[in-house]
């Protein structure tokens, strides 16, 4: 018997003792993450170098602490993270500092709807009804009565006078840019009922590409001050040429792209000055290999920007992201078997796929314009971006939503 009490009171010692413990590192963590909070609303205390790299002052010497992403957590080199193993002042005040960031570019949303007019075309009443269907070749589209004008017309926007549906000429890009070549695509389309032939299929695809490049260079995403720039070897009519590209660091967004026909005396001026003209800005950090035009073009035209050269595939600095996108259009490119010219709208057709449509898991399934803080609406994407930039088109100044 007094072995059994003996035995309950060590024990509520002992939950006594860990309940002491626990209050006091809970209020220990508390503090830190106060602490942590009041570093990152400081100016100039947190930097960013890329998504898995930040840098800290600190609070006690002139020095700082670099915290890095270890397989999805945050390691600081700072003594508390690295002899205590506890979540230290910097990593909270990093954490604070990604979510104040999130809610900047959350702030800063541009949507670009689908287009559902409920006027008359003709006379701008809003007395519409439906009248039946107008049939072709490849569908029927929806006819509409005007009961103050007596007129009758189709909505078809972007796709007027098209003998095809919106939805087949969507369906091939979406299979076209996805991975498949055009006579593939023709393939798919005819399994749809659709015949049309693979040269149909890259009218299509030159004609939208086109009109939608130059209604999204009139977008400005809300891009990070970090970009990447990097190169890679394509053919071009069965020459080796190299395409440039800048992307931002943190969306993963590509802002411009350009084919040049050599590798190292090639002038990158005129890349980044098309960067910074769609961007409306320029980075605080530009990271690329150890290419000297690079340097040069920074320098010219990028006043101020920190230009990181030294990087590898691995280490803190490195360049991975943009490794990744280059796969991505090496993969399309060994499907074409190579591009006809320089200035082809497959790359600019890949380019708008890569921003606007395909999501990426790195973005937690976001697309890059999405995480730019650019929503499209509609479950086909690509329909509406062909409507809103033929509407916008026929606009006078050009200007869309």
């Amino acid at each position: 018997m007094v072995f059994i009490i003996s035995g309950k009171r060590l024990y509520l010692t002992y939950l006594l003792l860990y309940y002491s413990w626990y209050s006091t590192m809970s209020k220990l963590t508390t503090n830190r993450e106060e602490r942590g909070q009041a570093i990152a609303q400081s100016s100039g205390q947190v930097k960013r170098l890329d998504d898995c790299t930040y840098t800290v002052k600190s609070q006690s010497h002139n020095g700082e602490y670099t915290i890095t992403k270890v397989n999805d957590e945050w390691v600081c080199s700072c003594p508390d993270n690295t002899y205590r193993h506890m979540i230290c002042k910097h990593i909270f005040a990093v954490d604070f500092s990604s979510q104040l960031r999130s809610k900047v570019a959350t702030n800063r949303v541009q949507v670009i709807k689908e287009l559902d007019i409920k006027t008359c075309q003709f006379c701008g009443s809003s007395n519409l009804k439906k009248d039946g269907l107008r049939k072709n070749k490849s569908g029927t589209i929806q006819k509409f009565h005007c009961a103050e004008c007596n007129h009758y017309f189709t909505i078809n926007i972007g796709f007027e006078h098209m003998k095809h549906n919106p939805q087949a000429i969507t369906t091939a890009m979406q299979l076209y840019f996805s991975g498949e070549s055009l006579r593939n695509t023709m393939k798919s389309l005819k399994l749809l009922g659709v015949e049309v032939s693979h040269q149909t299929v890259y009218n299509w695809i030159k004609k939208y590409v086109g009109l939608m490049k130059d209604y999204a260079d009139k977008l400005t995403p809300n891009v990070s001050d970090t970009w990447r720039a990097d190169e890679l070897w394509i053919k071009v009519s069965g020459n080796m040429k190299y395409l440039f590209a800048v992307m931002d660091d943190q969306t993963r967004f590509l802002i411009s792209q350009e084919v040049a026909e050599t590798k190292f005396t090639h002038d990158a001026k005129s890349l980044f000055t098309m960067a910074k003209r769609l961007m409306e800005k320029q980075p605080k950090i530009l990271i690329t290999d150890g290419l000297p035009s690079y340097s040069v073009a920074s320098k010219e035209v990028f006043e101020g920007t920190k230009h990181v050269r030294e990087i590898t595939l691995k280490g803190s600095i490195h360049n991975n992201k943009m490794e990744r996108m280059n796969g991505e259009i090496r993969d399309r490119e060994k499907t074409m078997r190579g591009l006809k010219v320089n200035d082809t709208s497959i790359l600019s057709g890949y380019q708008i796929f890569h921003n606007y449509i395909r999501p990426h898991e790195s973005l937690d399934g976001k697309t890059p314009s999405e995480a730019c803080g650019i929503t499209i609406e509609g479950q086909n994407k690509w329909k509406t971006l062909i409507q809103n930039a033929s509407r916008t088109a026929d606009l006078p100044n050009g200007k869309g939503i």
